[in-house]
């Protein structure tokens, strides 16, 4: 049976989930397209349902999931094209979408054993830069990600897709930054903070060991000095223009890459 009806309930429910407060409520999110939606299949995230668009999707790995999450008897929606285009989030869908449950992890599950490179923001508040940094930190083989205070939701549409499927195979944490302090001491853990006032050039800064957090503040605030004081090493990347600062996503990239050099040394 295909759904074509816009007022239909689970209809309602999915796109429900473009929201925050129903992301929040009921502890799920969508997924879009086919390559993410495979790499939620394929991590063995919780997958509550599949919906797609039988007129649009030809793609055989995307109905080979279908077949396969079917199996394993996840609801999987036949809908209407124009529906479907109703709950995505882009235009030109790719005619799958995945509602997927978040995890919920916390901090005592973690330690140096199993998450020895860790990146922290302290409330970052663009979407798409939680998500950018998520796929930065897989290049570089870093361990998670710890989002700290209020931030913007890492289940956002569009911090999903910036992820490019990174969020499905590395924890993603959230805590206050008293309790991120109080664990990093206990861990042992080295905190490099990145900071405008920083004392040491990125590219001098003496050698970075494991385990470690790279610490970045938001977009509009940076580093507050309560956090500054968490920090062990406090790093800068040099402005010789006549902008001040860049984007955290950006900065994030940067920093990882030179810690990962000089881990590989």
């Amino acid at each position: 049976m295909m759904l074509t009806s816009r007022s239909n309930p689970r209809i309602k429910h999915i796109r429900s989930l473009q929201q925050r407060k129903a992301r929040d409520e009921s502890g799920l999110f969508l997924v879009e397209g086919i390559r993410h939606v495979g790499d939620a299949v394929q991590s063995g995230a919780a997958v509550d349902c599949l919906c797609y668009a039988p007129d649009q999707l030809s793609s055989a790995f995307a109905l080979d999931l279908i077949r396969q999450q079917e199996a394993k008897g996840v609801p999987c929606l036949a809908v209407a094209a124009d529906t479907f285009a109703d709950l995505a989030s882009k235009e030109n869908p790719q005619g799958i979408l995945a509602v997927v449950r978040q995890p919920r992890l916390s901090l005592e599950q973690f330690s140096p054993a199993n998450f020895p490179w860790v990146v922290a923001l302290v409330a970052p508040q663009d979407p798409g830069n939680i998500g950018t940094i998520m796929r930065s930190l897989d290049a570089v083989g870093a361990s998670g990600l710890l989002l700290l205070d209020q931030s913007a939701d890492p289940y956002h549409p569009g911090a999903v897709r910036a992820s490019m499927g990174a969020l499905f195979w590395h924890p993603l944490l959230r805590a206050t930054f008293a309790e991120f302090r109080g664990w990093a001491k206990q861990h042992a853990y080295t905190i490099y903070g990145t900071s405008a006032h920083g004392s040491q050039d990125y590219r001098q800064a003496a050698g970075y060991q494991k385990p470690c957090v790279l610490l970045l503040g938001s977009e509009q605030k940076g580093l507050a000095d309560d956090q500054i004081a968490a920090c062990d090493s406090l790093i800068s990347l040099p402005m010789r223009g006549r902008v001040t600062s860049l984007n955290l996503g950006v900065a994030a990239g940067i920093m990882l890459y030179a810690m990962q050099a000089a881990f590989d040394q």
